[in-house]
């Protein structure tokens, strides 16, 4: 029996407003997030491959303390996109 090989693989994401991910019951508040990606080898290529296993995103909690909440990253990723859009929208309007 072979072990399976693992890593872990932070990125520090910023939104400029609050976003909301999905499974996630409130909104989350601008900020920097660590983000933590779980990846395994596939064993039995000829070149290293991974796979993602979990993401996870460090929140913060109600009480005042760090939350680890399993996310998808796609959702991650769409709610990125949709700060940029609303950043772009707001710099794009005229100043009264």
């Amino acid at each position: 029996m072979t072990a399976m090989t693992t890593r872990t693989r932070d990125r520090t994401w910023t939104f400029a407003g609050p976003f909301a991910l999905k499974g996630v019951n409130r909104l989350l508040p601008a900020g920097s997030y660590r983000v933590a990606t779980d990846e395994e080898l596939i064993e039995g290529l000829s070149f290293p491959v991974y796979r993602r296993v979990a993401t996870t995103i460090f929140a913060p909690a109600r009480n005042g303390s760090l939350e680890m909440l399993s996310i998808d990253p796609a959702d991650l990723q769409a709610a990125r996109e949709r700060d940029v859009a609303a950043q772009t929208e707001a710099a794009d309007k005229p100043k009264a």
